[in-house]
């Protein structure tokens, strides 16, 4: 098993998983602290009585680098995700085990800069100077407490009776906040570690910019001249979602008394994200272009069963508070077409993996950045 490095001054790390009871990773990095220099974010002012929420600390990570030009392993793998991940061409759950959202977002982010799409050289070359440090160490903040319910019933009965739909656990609310989940974080810290997590505690975390859950408002997102205007494709065969501008530049030229047109290799700057999606059963799914009508952070879900079964609505249903662990997610983003809408997602892992009734999910950290990409007004297409 590789040493943990950890300087004392920073933080005190808990006995290796061998002397711990639980499963043991035998492929957790091996780290060295980063000195806490100028470059921390400014800690906002604390709650009466919490204690501030502090930015995660990068660490140095000692592991052989993958060739450029094949897709990464290792350390190189999770720089490689959360490059993507904050260029908005997300990859998924960052795990360090590239996959088909990973492959997806290189390529939407080798079509964007003019590369051949399923090329790795150059975002790799990327994600290298641009994410030096993959990991980092993270304090669960005092702000958890209000966001975690240990008690949070699986009956839709009981949820409705509860004031929000909050998360499980302390390494549930770590796990989303990091754009991860709760394994990832078990192999990075053990299983014992996580079980037993609580505000305070230190662990590592993949170095991406956090999702604040305690920042999100609940507030309903207005029209805006310029992402009024952006056109949302919804690709149902591939599992992804991409946002263009109004009028993206054309890629395919005719040259004059060409037979035949020629494509052109060169920078789409029309697309402006992408993301991983579960789309809705195919029974459900209302495949059109629709406009976006609205955009409503933490919102209450209308939970009736008849209409999840048949897409017909009845009088039995239930109301289910907002929150992380809400079948809509913290945001819900309607279209034109009742029922129909881009949401947030109480199982990140499942993107991609487990059909949503009829609308389109994204992960909780994906979709709280679409109101910064589209407003209301914007055309969605679902092909």
């Amino acid at each position: 098993m590789f040493r943990i490095l950890i300087s004392l001054a920073l933080v005190s790390i808990s006995p290796i998983a061998a002397q711990q009871s639980g499963p043991v990773f035998t492929n957790r990095p091996v780290l060295k602290a980063l000195p806490l220099g100028g470059d921390e974010l400014p800690k906002p002012l604390p709650a009466a009585g919490a204690t501030p929420a502090q930015p995660a600390a990068p660490i140095e990570t000692v592991s052989p680098p993958s060739p450029p030009d094949v897709k990464p392993t290792g350390d190189d793998a999770v720089r490689l995700q959360i490059f993507l991940d904050e260029a908005n061409f997300g990859p998924g759950v960052i795990d360090g085990k590239p996959g088909r959202f990973t492959e997806l977002a290189v390529r939407s982010w080798n079509e964007v800069n003019g590369h051949p799409l399923d090329s790795w050289t150059e975002v790799n070359t990327a994600a290298r100077k641009s994410v030096p440090n993959p990991f980092a160490m993270a304090v669960v903040p005092d702000e958890a407490k209000a966001w975690v319910d240990s008690t949070l019933p699986t009956s839709r009965t009981l949820q409705a009776k509860k004031k929000r739909m909050s998360y499980r656990s302390y390494g549930e609310f770590m796990a989303e906040r990091y754009h991860c989940d709760v394994p990832y974080l078990a192999e990075l810290n053990t299983w014992p570690k996580i079980h037993s997590l609580k505000p305070h505690d230190s662990i590592i975390v993949p170095n991406v910019r956090p999702f604040h859950i305690e920042k999100i408002t609940g507030v309903n997102h207005e029209a805006d001249e310029a992402l009024s205007a952006r056109h949302v494709v919804v690709d149902t065969k591939i599992n992804q979602v991409r946002i263009f501008e109004a009028a993206p530049a054309a890629l395919v030229v005719a040259e004059p008394g060409a037979g035949e047109i020629q494509p052109v290799t060169r920078a789409n700057r029309g697309l402006v994200a992408s993301f991983p999606i579960t789309p809705g059963q195919p029974k459900f799914i209302q495949f059109g272009t629709w406009e976006l009508r609205n955009m409503v952070e933490m919102p209450w879900w209308r939970y009736d069963q008849k209409f999840l079964d048949t897409g017909k609505r009845s009088e039995n249903a239930l109301n289910i508070p907002p929150g992380p662990n809400s079948p809509v997610g913290v945001i819900w983003n309607g279209t034109s077409r009742r029922g129909i809408g881009l949401h947030g997602t109480s199982d990140p892992e499942t993107i991609g993996r487990a059909r949503s009734a009829g609308c389109i999910r994204l992960a909780n950290w994906d979709a709280i950045r679409l109101p910064n990409l589209i407003r209301p007004g914007a055309s969605v297409e679902i092909r």
